[in-house]
């Protein structure tokens, strides 16, 4: 039987060979096999569900049956067949990813060989390398998985997929030398996250909750990519989430799931704008709302409006200090007045990587390794260095801690504000706000951090 060639060319000829398998039909998003008596069905069709991303089923036949099935559908030339090892390597970079609490997963293609590199701690390790034989087969059953056009490699492609539980973002780039791909890990579940394990001190928890209870205002929490905003706010979300508030959320994407809380995706193709979104969750007669991002005056305005009107809005903004992003909104044009009395708190947050307490080593510090423009608060003689071992995947660090400069909006920096001042430093010592080069300063002197992890936190002091 010649199986018709939109469903053949769900597998590779080295996939169909490999597992000694041939497509039968697609139905209702699932696929129907092929498959010789001696097969073990239940590791196939776990192994085959991560790799195709739908579900499987199958239909036994005689093991001269499927030989027969194979040779005239996936009829194979001389070519050395590709080792069992490498056949199984997509899967294992996934689960291993998934287990060790990787974010994203790059494979990568350069003129000798291909890579695999792993997120960890913010920082990108290498984890393997990859024959180049065998690398565009990889490319294709994750473009599989993706529902991605597999003969397209001169542009840009962007899916997603499911695997494990887990929902995966994934982006395909044409280089020089292939297809990278990174594949963000999403989806996972919000209930084990604690707002009393996020690095906040007590003081400052304190603050925040306090921040937090009242019935409307902006909150904004600032910071780079990668810096734990999102992680903040679904803390904060949980702590709120109970069945009397009805709380939305626009994210982009949806990187974690609370139960009780309405998530929605952004999709700018569609015209799903954080700023539209807005405009119809004011509709949805919400308590509280959550954007992931407030890009323009736009969003900014109608984040103002919906906190005068009686709600809770939570949100981000990239600037690099909590002063910043009150900055960033006169910038943009948002009245003085308005950000005074909406704004209930500001926060700048950033993850410094904490040294792996397996191998860190005591050293003698040298105030020439001091940023040139930093004062030091006072004195320090030793500091710990990061060396790398086993339980830190040899990078000299294992975990990240938040640390927090936060400005709460009271009478004298409403005064601030509604003057439009630019420098605040002298408020900040008066009231004892820490920033964040101070926190940083102070993760070095206790010895859960080093230098070289802060530096760049002190060249914006």
């Amino acid at each position: 039987m010649i199986v018709d060639t939109r469903i053949k060319d769900i597998l590779t000829k080295e996939l169909a060979w490999h597992y000694k398998i041939v497509p039968l039909k697609n139905e209702n998003n699932k696929i129907v096999f092929n498959v010789g008596e001696n097969a073990n069905l239940n590791h196939l069709k776990e192994e085959l569900e991560v790799i195709l991303g739908v579900d499987i089923d199958f239909e036994i036949v005689t093991e001269n049956e499927i030989h027969k099935l194979l040779n005239i559908n996936y009829r194979q030339s001389n070519k050395k067949p590709t080792s069992n090892k490498q056949k199984g390597i997509l899967v294992d970079i996934i689960n291993d990813a998934i287990s060790i609490g990787s974010s994203d997963v790059h494979f990568e293609i350069y003129g000798e060989f291909a890579r695999v590199r792993l997120r960890i701690d913010g920082v990108l390790i290498e984890k393997k390398r990859i024959e180049k034989e065998v690398y565009p087969e990889i490319v294709n059953r994750i473009k599989i998985q993706a529902n991605l056009d597999i003969s397209e490699k001169r542009l840009p492609q962007d899916g997603r997929t499911k695997i494990g539980g887990y929902d995966i973002r994934v982006s395909i780039l044409p280089t020089h030398f292939g297809e990278k791909i990174v594949m963000r890990i999403l989806g996972q579940d919000a209930s084990n996250i604690n707002i009393d394990d996020l690095g906040f001190e007590e003081k400052e928890k304190a603050i925040y909750l306090e921040s937090i209870k009242k019935s409307n205002g902006i909150i904004l929490i600032s910071g780079p990519t990668g810096s734990g905003k999102t992680t903040t706010l679904y803390a904060t979300l949980k702590v709120l989430n109970e069945v009397k508030r009805n709380i939305l959320t626009i994210e982009d994407p949806v990187e974690y799931t609370l139960k009780g809380i309405n998530q929605v995706q952004l999709n700018e193709n569609v015209g799903l704008t954080f700023s539209s979104a807005l405009r119809s969750f004011l509709r949805q007669d919400p308590d509280i709302i959550m954007l992931g991002e407030i890009r323009d005056k736009e969003t900014a305005e109608m984040a103002i409006r919906a906190s005068l009107t009686g709600h809770l809005v939570f949100s981000t903004l990239h600037t690099n200090s909590a002063w910043g992003t009150i900055s960033r909104l006169m910038d943009m044009g948002i009245q003085s007045f308005l950000i005074a009395e909406t704004l209930n708190i500001s926060i700048a947050q950033r993850l410094v990587r904490k040294l792996c307490v397996q191998c860190k080593k005591e050293s003698v510090i040298d105030m020439e390794d001091f940023p040139k423009n930093y004062k030091l608060p006072f004195p320090i003689k030793k500091h710990h260095i990061a060396i790398g071992c086993e339980k830190c995947h040899f990078t000299g660090y294992k975990g990240r801690r938040a640390i927090y400069e936060m400005i709460p909006i009271e009478k004298d920096i409403i005064d601030i504000i509604k003057k439009k001042k630019k420098n605040i430093s002298e408020y900040l010592k008066e009231n004892d706000i820490k920033t964040l080069a101070d926190k940083a300063f102070k993760l070095l002197e206790n010895g859960e951090t080093s230098l070289k992890e802060i530096y760049p936190l002190l060249i914006t002091n």
